[in-house]
């Protein structure tokens, strides 16, 4: 095990040389004119400009918790191949990637199981922990979910493993279905808020809003694609994946849209310094809040204790978000930090609840 208190401004520098490096050139979303789409670039519900001097301030005031790499944790069991209908498992494999297993179909979230988080596997952050699940364990995965084009949530090697093992559907955000189009996946479908995909078992999955922004290759593609949270539906009551976001009003927006979740997946990590990334990041305060605001059964959370993106420690996102339940006076058990690779069996949110429409 290795031990490091230092190291986010490796991530930082890591994070401001992917927005000048990548393996392929940008990709444009050709689609009309909308409320978020302005012919040339995704919108932002309000200005988000992180620029070099920003960048400067933190490498200078940067405080970052503790972290600890143990590359040796054995991974969890293997997952069930499928599960019976109206059953719901989710396992937690790493950062935002989770497998949802549900009236038997496995989906797959944000994979990464790459080294780094980079567009360059020589630079960039490296993950404190191996995947919970080892990759040849998965189950055959039916559908993959992309929320947005970060390294961290747009993991291209992992895809590609994916691909060539699964052929999956993949399911992306508006200007992200061509780079994927372009490596020869066959099976890929962009969705733009609101608009829903039919699953084979009679059930949907729904791109949702959220709040972030986007940029992976050269500079000038930044917001060239969108990002999205997704919700899926399930016989027992939707499940919500927020992807990555800050806080605001979409979270309720979904709720009125689908439904009461049965669960949601919320991201809990990467918050510190707020001045910083509270715009693109919620903290678990606000993650709680957002449970509320989703009138969720249960929630858990993820996109924490994998890599480490800003100051906040490894395990501190997990204390956090106890105080914030207790705040609150909400019961623990309806808001779990998600643990690696322990398969989670969701209850139904009612006995006859149908898949969202």
């Amino acid at each position: 095990m290795i031990r490091r208190r230092a190291g986010t401004s490796a991530a930082v520098a890591a994070a401001a040389l992917a927005a000048v490096l990548a393996g392929c050139g940008g990709t444009r979303w050709q689609g009309p004119k909308t409320d978020h789409f302005d012919g040339e670039h995704f919108l932002t519900p309000a200005p988000f400009e992180i620029g070099p001097l920003d960048l400067l301030r933190y490498w200078r005031e940067s405080d970052p918790g503790v972290w600890i790499r143990d590359l040796t944790i054995a991974p969890g069991p293997k997952p069930a191949a499928r599960v019976a209908d109206g059953a719901l498992v989710i396992t937690f494999i790493n950062h935002a990637t989770v497998l949802v297993q549900a009236d038997g179909q496995n989906i797959l979230t944000d994979p990464i199981f790459s080294e780094r988080a980079s567009p360059v596997s020589f630079a960039g952050p490296r993950r404190y922990r191996p995947p919970a699940i080892a990759f040849d364990d998965l189950p055959p995965i039916d559908v993959v979910l992309v929320s947005h084009n970060h390294y961290d949530h747009f993991d291209l090697p992992t895809l590609d493993r994916l691909n060539a093992a699964h052929q999956p559907l993949f399911l992306v955000p508006p200007g992200d279905g061509d780079r994927l189009r372009q490596r020869g996946y066959a099976k890929v479908v962009e969705l733009d808020w609101w608009q829903s995909y039919a699953l084979p078992n009679g059930c949907a999955i729904h791109a949702a809003p959220a709040q972030h922004w986007s940029t992976r290759s050269v500079p000038g593609d930044r917001n060239r694609s969108f990002w999205l949270a997704y919700v899926i539906g399930t016989r027992g009551g939707p499940v919500y994946f927020a992807g990555d976001t800050g806080y605001g009003p979409h979270f309720a927006a979904a709720r009125a849209h689908y439904g009461a979740m049965r669960a949601a997946l919320l991201p809990i990590g990467a918050y510190l310094p707020r001045w910083l990334t509270a715009y693109q990041h919620v903290d678990p305060a606000e993650a709680v809040q957002a449970h509320v605001d989703l009138a969720a059964a249960r929630s858990y959370g993820i996109h924490y204790g994998t890599f480490q993106l800003a100051d906040d420690g490894q395990t501190q996102p997990v204390a956090d978000l106890a105080a914030a339940l207790a705040a609150r006076g909400l019961p623990p058990e309806s808001f779990r930090a998600a643990e690696f690779g322990i398969a989670a069996a969701v209850p139904p949110a009612s006995p006859s609840s149908p898949c969202p429409p």
